[in-house]
């Protein structure tokens, strides 16, 4: 049972009203529910998400972001929803479970992968040969700092699922 009570998006009423009403209408899965008890909480969220999707990452690279994180972090309910969310963004099946074992077939997908996880293990002191192997796999300086920007969202949902115990809402992800 979730820690924080979810609101119910019929009857909250003020800003998180109008942020579920709003840019996550027709979104309103349990995260979102819960994190809408502090309206500033899920403000964070969507201004993170949003500034990130803007980014020169497209939708799939930032899906194998969430995925290899949300597998490192042990937070089934982002794997949960990154599985879905990364096949609605063009990945298939096999690459989610790649993505969340850290090692992808594609190069350049794994360049990323390994980055991530790099940055993970490493928290954030990443060595010259990580950076070098990342660039070499065709990515520049804007990306390193979208990455790490994209690993912070990761990790603002990951831990805040593990506070609150979040129930799933997605379909379950394939076991790796």
């Amino acid at each position: 049972m979730a820690r924080i009570t979810p609101v119910d998006p019929a009857t909250v009423t003020g800003k998180s009203k109008e942020l579920l009403d709003g840019p996550l209408a027709g979104k309103h899965f349990n995260i979102f529910r819960s994190m809408a008890q502090s309206p500033a909480a899920l403000q964070a969220y969507l201004g993170l998400s949003g500034a990130v999707a803007s980014g020169g990452l497209n939708a799939k690279e930032r899906e194998v972001i969430q995925l290899a994180v949300g597998e490192a972090n042990n937070c089934g309910y982002c794997v949960a929803a990154h599985t879905a969310i990364g096949k609605g963004a063009g990945l298939t099946e096999p690459q989610t479970v790649e993505a969340r074992r850290g090692t992808m077939a594609d190069a350049k997908m794994n360049a990323l992968a390994k980055f991530s996880l790099a940055i993970h293990e490493k928290r954030g002191f990443v060595s010259d040969a990580d950076v070098a192997a990342f660039k070499t796999a065709g990515y520049g300086e804007a990306h390193i700092a979208e990455v790490v920007a994209n690993y912070a969202l990761a990790v603002y949902t990951n831990y805040f699922n593990h506070v609150n115990l979040t129930a799933v809402d997605f379909p379950a992800a394939s076991k790796i």
